[in-house]
């Protein structure tokens, strides 16, 4: 019987044209030996409507090509089936498909969805939304929200509302309970993380593994704009953990409490949450096909 592969592709996702994405498909996966399906999505959240639709007529590879937003949505309708997902990293950030070490050239991503093995990594849950890399609370949740009005996507323009929104930005106070301990932080922003990166190589948790069944907490604090600069270097030569202004944690699950409803992101994807936050890791929840 021809295997059954399933793309679904976000037009929209990063900043580059995916009209050649299907006739790539089409060089790698003959009609011979595949029944390939190509969906491109219109609209938010329908991603993990068709996915569902697709395991339940017999489609167990499932494609995500897009950025992390289209993974989070393809993946939230694949958890806990016997349904292995493939990347196609074409976002702004990819941080799911870096983490994995994934290539990022389509070509190439191809040749892993062909010939890569399956492997089963943890997932999150913030309340109920489901998350693969981070999620988290502060300032980076606020630059979603920001970074999701603008008209045009891409590193650069993310970099621009980051430097726009940091002298505005005040810290917010937080409680937070995990490992039977509850400890009060005035966070510049706190992150909860699956894998090590927000994406684009920026690890903000570079300890983190993704199939240890554990969740690494971030809580950064106020810095000085002179501290900038090196804060976000140390994200990069993946040190942020070794910084003065940050406190690590390790945990299985953890409640966090704040003043006011507010933005959260979930893999970059902003969204409005209540006061209280629970926030929890899935052991190997997702199969995934690695390099």
């Amino acid at each position: 019987m021809k295997e059954k592969i399933l793309f679904v592709i976000n037009p929209i996702s990063g900043n580059k044209s995916k009209k050649n994405i299907p006739d790539l498909i089409k060089q790698k996966f003959n009609d011979d030996e595949y029944n390939v399906k190509v969906i491109f999505t219109q609209f938010a959240g329908e991603a993990t409507q068709i996915v569902k639709q697709y395991i339940l007529k017999g489609y167990l590879k499932i494609i995500a090509a897009g950025g992390d937003g289209t993974v989070n949505e393809v993946a939230s309708g694949m958890v806990e089936t016997e349904a292995v997902l493939g990347i196609i990293p074409l976002g702004s950030g990819n941080g799911l498909a870096r983490h994995l070490n994934l290539p990022m050239k389509p070509q190439k991503a191809l040749d892993v969805i062909k010939n890569g093995k399956p492997i089963k990594i943890d997932y999150g849950k913030i309340n109920d939304r489901k998350f693969f890399c981070t999620t988290g609370v502060g300032f980076d949740a606020h630059i979603g929200h920001v970074f999701s009005k603008l008209d045009g996507r891409g590193f650069v323009n993310y970099i621009k509302a980051t430097v726009s929104e940091f002298r505005k930005y005040k810290p917010q106070r937080y409680e937070i309970s995990m490992n039977g301990t509850t400890i009060m932080r005035d966070a510049f922003l706190i992150t909860f993380a699956n894998a090590s990166q927000y994406g684009n190589n920026a690890h903000i948790a570079p300890k983190a593994d993704i199939v240890d069944g554990k969740l690494e907490v971030a809580i950064l604090k106020q810095f000085p704009l002179l501290n900038a600069p090196g804060i976000g270097a140390r994200l990069f030569l993946k040190n942020i953990d070794k910084s003065s202004y940050i406190e690590t944690f390790q945990c299985e699950s953890i409640v966090l409490k704040r003043a006011n409803a507010d933005v959260i992101h979930f893999d970059g994807e902003p969204e409005e949450m209540g006061e209280v936050l629970n926030v929890k890791i899935i052991p190997e929840g997702l199969n995934v096909l690695a390099n």
